[in-house]
C-alpha cells in the first residue's frame, strides 16, 4: 500500500492476578496475521523527541515506515505528494499506527513537556552510510501553531 494511512490500534486493560483490579494496559502494535503491514518489519526501533522539539522533516527512499507514539504525545506532519500536509496526533492513550510510504516526507513534533518516544517498524533495515534518507524542508508549513499546543 503506497498511501498515508492511520490505523487505530487495539488497547486492552490488564488486571492483577489476585484481585482483578486494573493494573495497566496492553496496546497491540502489530501481529503477523493482521495483514496491516504487508511487508513484514525488518527493523524495529524507538526514537525519541525532546520536549517542544521537531524531528525532521525527512523522507526514506526505499522503506515503508510505521510509527506509533508509546510515551508522550506527538503530531506527525506528513507532506503528501501533491504538497498538502496531513497532521496526525499519536499518544499511548489513543493508540494508532501511522503508515508513511517511501518518498513521502514526515516530521515529528513533540507537544508534551517530557521526552516523547516513538516506536518505529520498517520493512527495510537501516545500515550506516546507506544514503536511504533524505532531509527536506517544509518551508510553507506553519510550525508556529504548535507552540500554543504544548501540554
Amino acid at each position: 500500500m503506497d498511501k498515508i494511512q492511520e490505523i487505530k490500534l487495539e488497547k486492552y486493560e490488564t488486571k492483577d492476578i489476585h484481585d482483578a483490579h486494573i493494573n495497566g494496559s496492553l496496546n497491540v502494535i502489530w501481529r503477523d496475521w493482521d495483514n496491516v503491514i504487508l511487508n513484514h518489519p525488518k527493523m524495529v526501533y524507538v526514537t525519541s523527541v525532546n520536549p517542544q522539539e521537531i524531528k525532521g522533516p525527512h523522507l526514506h527512499l526505499k522503506r515503508h515506515s510505521y510509527f506509533t507514539c508509546i510515551h508522550g504525545e506527538v503530531i506527525f506532519i506528513i507532506q503528501e505528494n501533491n504538497g498538502n500536509y496531513v497532521e496526525i496526533k499519536s499518544n499511548p492513550e489513543n493508540p494508532n499506527l501511522i503508515h508513511v510510504p517511501p518518498n513521502v516526507a514526515t516530521a515529528h513534533v513533540n507537544i508534551s513537556k517530557d521526552v516523547s518516544k516513538i516506536l518505529v517498524l520498517a520493512d527495510v533495515a537501516w545500515r550506516p552510510n546507506d544514503n536511504e534518507m533524505l532531509n527536506v524542508t517544509f518551508d510553507d508549513y506553519n510550525w508556529n501553531k504548535w507552540e500554543s499546543k504544548i501540554n
